[in-house]
């Protein structure tokens, strides 16, 4: 058995991510493939469920999906844990958002009308790359950054950082449960 978190496990999901096609590694401002098919759930859970709308959480290869599917006015709670796509290979891939610039002009939109983002990172995380420093000078004080020190990566699971769960479900709170 081999555990989730050796350099092994590590590199199998590395190998299973690099050839799946929802996943934008190294393409410029592009949005995955796959946003348009959470959007649409995020939609229908929230037409089912009703509420203030639906939250999302990305983490790593995932960490900017939940940026994507803001772009659908049903996702109300995006949070960004160590977005890591496109893979920070070069300046520019390293500020990418893994987004087109459609669906950016659209996250702008959002968040100048009072939509938030939470975004958790270890300060020294390389596969982070220069996202946060793009966040906050695209959407500005709409970007709530929560840094922790250090050079691990996984903020909610494997080097959790209760801060960070704290603060995750707090945002969730404020911004999906309805006010009496």
């Amino acid at each position: 058995m081999v555990s989730p978190d050796s350099t092994l496990a590590v590199l199998r999901s590395l190998r299973q991510a690099c050839v799946n096609r929802e996943f934008n590694k190294l393409r410029l401002h592009e949005t995955s493939p796959i946003a348009d098919w959470l959007r649409s759930l995020a939609r229908e859970l929230h037409a089912e469920l009703g509420g203030p709308g639906v939250g999302a959480v990305g983490m790593c290869f995932t960490g900017g999906f939940a940026l994507a599917m803001m772009v659908d006015d049903s996702v109300t709670a995006p949070v960004l844990a160590q977005p890591a796509l496109p893979f920070p290979v070069g300046r520019a891939r390293a500020a990418d958002l893994n987004l087109s610039p459609a669906d950016l002009a659209k996250v702008k939109q959002r968040a100048a009308n009072g939509c938030e983002v939470l975004g958790l990172r270890y300060a020294d995380d390389m596969a982070v790359g220069t996202r946060f420093e793009t966040l906050t000078r695209e959407i500005g004080e709409a970007f709530i950054r929560v840094e922790f020190p250090g050079r691990k990566h996984s903020t909610l699971t494997t080097h959790r950082q209760q801060e960070g769960v704290d603060r995750v479900l707090a945002f969730f709170r404020d911004k999906l449960l309805e006010q009496p």
